[in-house]
């Protein structure tokens, strides 16, 4: 299938490693012009040089973003749009908060995850529009987590505002639908990540077990009976981004192998 997405130009956030530097390489497998987006400008360096390389791609630039920050998130927008000639996809994502329950959690841990976790979705896509709109649409995807389906016990700052991503992405599908903007909201499960590893040692910890014996018990109840790879995520995420998808907006979607029981 051609997904169409040759020469286009996408814009992937917090895409050194992990979510994002996985999406970003399949979107340079399918011939897009692609951004790169993160705090550490050697690790972009890096990432990009690693994709080109992988891909033959060398439609892939960078530059650094910090997402708390506006004018950062402007400027970045800009010289993305200015390097590739107008973004047509935007990936929203950004490192997931600390965890800790809710009597673990002051004002500043609680401002400072909204900033990361939802604002900085808001202001990236409120950055993008115009040039979506000069160019007779575009797709936006947007980076959650499986808890936009059911709550994670010990992460009340992710399950709260990954929740208002889904509120944000379903309004905004209704506003954006007419200017041929799609936009969709996909949640991994157990993906093969850092965050994840650190979530899983310091779960271990707390336990005062193996993170191998852990990790163990957890892929039990996974019905596919593993960790996701990054890759197979990254897939649904250029798959809703392309031509080959025209009709679905406003979804909330979960890459989990199963994990989550909820409807």
């Amino acid at each position: 299938m051609d997904l169409g997405l040759n020469n286009k130009s996408v814009l992937v956030l917090a895409s050194s490693k992990g979510l994002g530097k996985a999406t970003a390489a399949q979107f340079a497998r399918e011939g897009a012009r692609v951004y790169l987006a993160s705090r550490d400008e050697k690790a972009l360096e890096q990432t990009a040089e690693a994709i080109i390389a992988e891909t033959g791609n060398k439609q892939v630039s960078y530059g650094r973003c910090d997402m708390t920050n506006y004018d950062s998130i402007k400027q970045l927008v800009a010289d993305a749009a200015w390097t590739n000639d107008g973004i047509d996809v935007l990936v929203n994502n950004t490192g997931g908060p600390p965890a800790g329950a809710f009597d673990d959690v002051d004002d500043q841990a609680w401002q400072h995850a909204f900033e990361l976790n939802l604002l900085s979705f808001i202001r990236a896509i409120r950055e993008v529009l115009p040039h979506m709109r000069k160019g007779g649409g575009g797709h936006i995807i947007n980076f959650a987590s499986s808890s936009i389906k059911q709550p994670i016990d010990n992460l009340i700052l992710s399950n709260t505002f990954r929740a208002g991503i889904t509120g944000l992405s379903k309004s905004l599908s209704q506003e954006l639908a007419g200017d041929n903007i799609l936009i969709n909201t996909i949640g991994p499960g157990r993906i093969s990540t850092d965050r994840v590893q650190s979530l899983d040692n310091m779960k271990a910890d707390a336990l005062n077990m193996e993170v191998k014996d852990l990790k163990a018990s957890i892929e039990e109840q996974i019905p596919i009976g593993r960790y996701g790879e990054p890759e197979e995520f990254a897939k649904l995420a250029v798959f809703l981004c392309s031509a080959a998808n025209t009709y679905m907006t406003g979804q909330s979607l979960l890459v989990d192998g199963g994990m989550v029981k909820a409807l």
